[in-house]
């Protein structure tokens, strides 16, 4: 399972309604998304006329070590998000390397019931958008 489609769309969302682009940003972070999920963000934002190679960053891919780690797609997106904001995030914050960020968790709306019926399993995407001003 991969979020981007879910991350995309409100990425791509929120730029058209705020009238704003990548550059605008000091970094996007995205919570898990790990390595292939990131090459389809790319991916898909690129579609839309997004190019987010150069301010984006995955918590999961500043966590883990794609070489010396057998990770795969990554880990725990909620874990992943919580660790780097709390501390590689806000210190950015408080040494005002970092003005303007957006951050996007992931997740799946998990039903056992629409599980066990063989349904696909809604992803979602939550953005923020953080100002030190």
């Amino acid at each position: 399972m991969t979020f981007s489609p879910a991350a995309a769309e409100t990425l791509n969302s929120f730029f058209k309604d705020t009238d704003t682009l990548p550059d605008d940003y000091d970094i996007i972070f995205t919570g898990d998304l790990g390595k292939v999920g990131t090459d389809l963000l790319y991916e898909l934002m690129e579609k839309e006329g997004y190019d987010l190679r150069c301010r984006h960053s995955d918590c999961g891919l500043i966590i883990y070590n794609l070489e010396s780690q057998d990770v795969h797609a990554g880990g725990s997106g909620c874990g992943c998000s919580a660790s780097i904001l709390n501390s590689f995030v806000m210190h950015r914050f408080e040494d005002k390397s970092f003005k303007n960020i957006l951050f996007m968790s992931t997740g799946a709306l998990m039903s056992p019931t629409s599980s066990m019926q063989g349904e696909s399993i809604p992803c979602i995407a939550h953005l923020i958008n953080i100002k030190n001003d």
